[in-house]
């Protein structure tokens, strides 16, 4: 989902700016009245960034990353992993990849808008209206989500400088399958772990685990 260097104008990357900049602030407030969010913003950070890191691979004008989003959406809560992404991607930018600094917010963009779109189309729902968490669930949601980055980045790519062929942009696209079926692996065992020992003073204080039902 890094859009690489080059692709994308000044001008437009300032725009991209504004527009991460202003969503993260309104978010962020909320931060004040649930200051337990705080340490969950930073450890999306921590934990993205370690995904991120633990796979990646260029595949034309982007690349594929392992994200882990809908389990930190689901063990972390909607604010700190919408704050995370912005500040997992900061964090990695200042130690691994300085070239990306210049697209943070074009990449935060990207990972943020499809999480806006599953939070307020089926996230929301599991927490307050307690329906119940199982693998459909969490398989749609990935769908829904990799979907998102995928248009996202096509989005990027057709308002770019640069002429990038439809097949290009398709193999990055059918590259996040993988994703769609390795990931709700990922999800379901971290928050079935969690939930175990969703009575522990610090999963109660690091994590976002006990108002979710999950399935047996």
């Amino acid at each position: 989902m890094h859009i690489e260097p080059g692709y994308i104008a000044q001008s437009k990357i300032v725009l991209a700016d504004v527009a991460a900049s202003g969503l993260l602030l309104a978010y962020a407030k909320e931060l004040i009245k649930r200051p337990g969010d705080i340490i969950r913003s930073l450890l999306a950070s921590v934990f993205f960034t370690l995904f991120m890191q633990s796979f990646h691979y260029t595949i034309g004008p982007s690349e594929l990353h392992f994200v882990g989003a809908m389990a930190m959406y689901l063990t972390l809560g909607f604010i700190p992993t919408l704050i995370g992404f912005a500040g997992g991607l900061l964090l990695q930018g200042l130690v691994f990849s300085p070239w990306d600094l210049p697209q943070l917010a074009v990449n935060s963009l990207s990972l943020i808008l499809p999480l806006l779109t599953v939070h307020y189309t089926i996230g929301r729902q599991l927490r307050e209206q307690g329906s119940t968490l199982n693998w459909r669930q969490i398989v749609k949601m990935d769908a829904m989500y990799y979907s998102g980055v995928t248009l996202m980045v096509g989005f990027w790519l057709l308002v770019s400088d640069v002429a990038t062929p439809f097949a290009a942009w398709a193999a990055f696209a059918s590259s996040y399958v993988l994703l769609v079926l390795v990931e709700p692996v990922v999800t379901y065992t971290a928050v079935r772990l969690l939930k175990r020992y969703e009575q522990h003073a610090w999963v109660r204080q690091c994590f976002a685990v006990t108002d979710l039902n999950l399935a047996r």
